[in-house]
C-alpha cells in the first residue's frame, strides 16, 4: 500500500521511529539494526515500508534498503514468523548476514534473535533456502565495499562463489571471505577447492 516514507526524523527508539512527512508524523516500526544506522533527529531519511493491516491495527515496518525489505517479506512467509519475529531476526543480522546464514544452514546465528528458538530457525532455513540467491548478496557486498573506498570486487566465477559459501559455512564473516577470495592471484586457473585453500591461507 505505502511503498516508502520520505521525510524528516522526529523521534527514534530501539524499535520505532517517527517520520514527519509534510507535517504528518508516521510511526514506523524498525529493527534495532535499522535504528542504529538512521541519521539523527531532524535529518532527512527514506524508509522502504511494508504495510500490515489487521482488524485492530494499521502498522508500517520500515527499512533503509529494498534488500532488507525483501528479506523481511520472505521471513514473514515462514510459519511462526510474524512481523515482530522478522524484525527480531533483522535486529541481530542484516539482510546479507541472514542470506549467508540460510545458505550455510547456520541456525544458531538465526536463533540469536529474541523469541526465535532453534526449531523456528531451522524452519526459516528449510523454507527459504530455495528462495534466496548468493548472487544478490555478493552484489550487495560489492557495492558496499566499493562505495566505502575499496577496490571493486569481481565475484564473477562459480569457484569464487563456492569458495565464499564454504568459508561462511566454516564460520568466517562474509565480508572477510569476499575480501580473501578477491585477494587471490591467478584464480581463473583454479578450481573451487584450490580457491578455498588459498583463501584459508589469507585468513591466517
Amino acid at each position: 500500500m505505502i511503498a516508502y516514507v520520505n521525510g524528516i526524523i522526529d523521534d527514534i527508539t530501539e524499535d520505532n521511529t517517527v517520520i514527519d512527512v509534510g507535517g504528518i508524523g508516521y510511526n514506523v516500526k524498525i529493527s534495532a539494526d535499522t535504528a542504529s544506522r538512521l541519521p539523527g533527529i531532524g535529518e532527512p531519511v527514506k524508509l522502504y515500508t511494508y504495510t500490515c493491516v489487521r482488524e485492530d491495527a494499521f502498522q508500517l515496518y520500515g527499512f533503509l534498503s529494498r534488500s532488507d525489505l525483501e528479506v523481511f517479506k520472505l521471513l514473514i512467509t515462514v510459519n511462526g514468523i510474524g512481523p515482530k519475529g522478522g524484525l527480531a531476526i533483522l535486529s541481530v543480522m542484516d539482510a546479507d548476514d541472514l542470506r549467508f546464514a540460510i545458505m550455510s544452514g547456520d541456525s544458531k546465528a538465526i536463533s540469536r534473535a529474541p523469541g526465535i528458538g532453534a526449531k523456528t530457525a531451522q524452519r526459516v532455513i528449510l523454507d527459504l533456502k530455495d528462495k534466496i540467491s548468493i548472487d544478490d548478496t555478493l552484489i550487495s557486498k560489492e557495492i558496499a565495499f566499493t562505495s566505502a573506498g575499496g577496490n571493486a570486487l569481481k565475484i564473477d566465477t562459480p569457484q569464487k562463489k563456492e569458495a565464499i559459501e564454504a568459508l561462511v559455512s566454516l564460520g568466517y564473516g562474509q565480508t572477510e571471505s569476499v575480501k580473501a577470495v578477491n585477494a587471490i592471484e591467478g584464480i581463473e586457473n583454479m578450481d573451487s577447492g584450490a580457491v578455498l585453500k588459498a583463501a584459508l591461507k589469507k585468513m591466517f
